[in-house]
């Protein structure tokens, strides 16, 4: 993707099913599992650099003995820093013969991650500030184990008011800060009851202290607890948790918006939100990784036994296909093959787009993520071709005139050629505090191979994966490729049009930014229909306020075709100062080619509008009123 968006974050959880020293004994290495927890994040750390948290929990520690741990980190770099200052504790330990590296229970007792329950995070700030306040995991507290909750997840509730207010409601005094903090609270407080249940039912049968604390444990229901407190959640996500007890849970959203998988033998259980690192650090094939079903929970007792069931009511599946577009690793081999699937449907469109210039037209992408893409496009690109020139061949043959010069113009001039023209070298510094300064050097992350396309003779015709809101593309790219003078530039966006926010994790919230929303906002001035937009306040503002579940933003697109949305769009990102005078097209996926090719992720509703919870719609009306109204900010959550 040639624009930063801020989106999804990562989770990991480690559950060992032995003790230290098995692994001791089976891999010279106690931290085992300490070692998997940071490759999975490690495999995983495109889904956050914006902050990290590990957290631990030691099972059977003897009363007076630490047992929940946490280290988190916001500065550059936060995964590298957070293990290198847990690595370096632990050869601190190691050095003062405090732990013995051959003797697990000195581990256990004396290095604070050296225990059975392992939880790891990979943040991106899309709400809550850059904080360490707001890095995951989350703790919360307690003398009694099974109050006590670590609680990390990759999510974003569209109604984290409503959910702070009803805590108010129940005499609690919440922090306004972020829906974790509102879901931590809202866990722990049916975590806090399922206990007190608990004991009352256990006090009268005179069980002494250590005998009641056991029997609390054995008993605790945490699928009971997230279906007690999951009944106004609204949104996407994936959550993980830790509880004081030993017990862990990872649980999804109804609608599976969220990923996650996990795998398990008789020595661990482990969970990641991305198939590949399970199986690249497990060393797993396909069919051993499972997915957490959507509305289930997957809960690991402290005895060991892993159970998965569902703690809220089904709603019809809408798994987010940007995950598949961009967010996700593309190691994955469905997603490999989906996003080469992505730059084969878009094909005839090309063609088209070039006139069929075979031997006048050079392919390219715009690094890293649209290059699988690429590769499919250039496969379909090629069938096509060999189809022709078969086709070509055998009528030559038929009419008698197959002759070298023929088969070497068929053949050898006029094959689709790729080539790597755009390079991808820096990017910004923070540190530059002046904003003409910033976006200066942001214009030179992307370079280009000089000489790649013969000036005033060949078609450029360059992937990006996506196009959100077109600056990159203007201040940037658009420039740099035209220096190579191309007839013609096609960029090819292997995602449709963007043109509704997300309220489920990426960091899309305001429809102003959005390239294609500002181009239905040009054409509806350009021909005189003002007054829809003032209609669509009024329908938006009435909608919120009843919490209604209709989408009155999509009456600004209706009055164009696609193509007439692409057209403004290219009039807008391209620089007025620009002098190349070559012909300029951008070229968006439709929405029924991107169902081809990603046909069991069909959350589109950055794309459609069709939002698959009641929060969605209220987000994308709240968005609308908001921008009429001139407030900037994610204020549409």
């Amino acid at each position: 993707m040639s624009e930063r968006i801020s989106h999804e974050c990562g989770v990991a959880l480690v559950r060992l099913l032995k003790p230290l020293a098995y692994y001791q004994e089976k891999y010279g290495n106690p931290l085992w599992g300490f070692t998997k927890l940071f490759l999975l994040m490690e495999k995983q750390h495109n889904r956050g650099q914006d902050g990290a948290g590990v957290a631990c929990v030691k099972l059977d520690m003897p009363a007076g003995a630490p047992f929940m741990f946490r280290e988190r980190n916001i500065e550059p770099a936060p995964l590298d820093r957070i293990f290198r200052t847990i690595t370096a504790g632990y050869d601190e330990l190691v050095k003062r013969g405090d732990v013995h590296p051959e003797w697990a229970h000195t581990v256990k007792e004396r290095f604070d991650f050296g225990g059975e329950l392992l939880m790891g995070h990979l943040r991106y700030g899309t709400s809550g500030g850059y904080g360490l306040s707001s890095c995951h995991p989350y703790f919360r507290r307690s003398s009694w184990p099974t109050r006590n909750l670590a609680l990390c997840g990759n999510f974003n509730l569209t109604n984290t008011e409503e959910l702070n207010q009803s805590l108010i409601a129940i005499g609690q005094h919440p922090i306004f800060a972020t829906d974790t903090q509102a879901i931590l609270e809202k866990i722990g407080f049916f975590l806090d009851q399922e206990h007190e249940e608990i004991y009352r039912f256990l006090r009268g049968r005179d069980l002494g202290g250590e005998d009641l604390s056991r029997r609390i444990s054995e008993d605790l229901d945490v699928t009971r607890v997230l279906t007690r407190a999951s009944q106004k959640w609204d949104g996407g996500y994936v959550l993980a948790g830790l509880i004081g007890n030993g017990d862990a849970f990872v649980a999804r959203d109804p609608s599976g918006i969220r990923p996650c998988f996990y795998f398990q033998n008789d020595e661990v259980v482990a969970f990641a939100s991305e198939r590949a690192p399970l199986m690249t650090v497990f060393d797993l094939a396909v069919e051993q990784v499972r997915e957490v079903e959507p509305g289930h929970a997957v809960v690991i007792k402290k005895r060991g036994t892993v159970a998965s069931a569902p703690f809220t009511a089904p709603l019809p599946r809408a798994s987010c296909s940007f995950e598949r577009i961009y967010f996700s690793r593309g190691n994955d081999l469905d997603i490999y093959r989906e996003r080469q699937a992505l730059g084969g449907q878009l094909a005839p469109q090309v063609l088209n787009s070039i006139n069929h210039e075979w031997g006048n037209t050079v392919f390219s992408f715009i690094p890293n993520t649209a290059e699988t893409a690429f590769y499919g496009l250039m496969s379909a690109l090629r069938t096509r071709r060999r189809d022709e020139v078969k086709a070509a061949i055998l009528q030559a043959s038929r009419e008698g005139r197959l002759d070298e010069a023929l088969l070497d113009d068929l053949i050898l001039r006029n094959w689709p050629r790729g080539e790597k023209v755009v390079s991808k070298d820096i990017k910004a510094r923070t540190f530059i505090g002046q904003e003409t300064m910033r976006n200066q050097l942001a214009s030179h992350v992307y370079d280009i191979t000089y000489g790649s396309v013969r000036a005033g003779v060949d078609n450029l015709v360059v992937v990006d994966d996506s196009i959100v809101r077109g600056t990159t593309l203007k201040r940037s790219i658009l420039r740099i490729l035209a220096r190579l003078d191309p007839k013609k530039i096609v960029i090819v966006s292997t995602a449709p049009q963007i043109r509704y926010p997300d309220c489920y994790g990426i960091d899309m919230a305001e429809l102003g930014k959005f390239i294609a929303f500002e181009a239905a906002i040009s054409l509806l001035h350009e021909r005189g229909q003002n007054a829809l937009l003032d209609e669509v306040y009024e329908l938006c503002r009435d909608e919120v306020a009843r919490g209604g579940s209709i989408n009155h933003v999509r009456r600004l697109y209706d009055p164009f075709k696609p193509e007439e949305i692409s057209h403004k769009i290219v009039q807008l990102v391209r620089p007025k100062s620009l002098e190349w005078q070559g012909e300029f097209e951008i070229i968006f996926q439709s929405i029924e080619s991107l169902h081809l090719a990603v046909p069991h992720h069909r959350g589109d509703w950055y794309f459609t509008g069709k939002y698959p919870t009641p929060g969605g719609y209220r987000v994308v009306n709240q968005a609308y009123v908001n921008y009429y109204e001139k407030k900037e900010g994610r204020r549409a959550y």
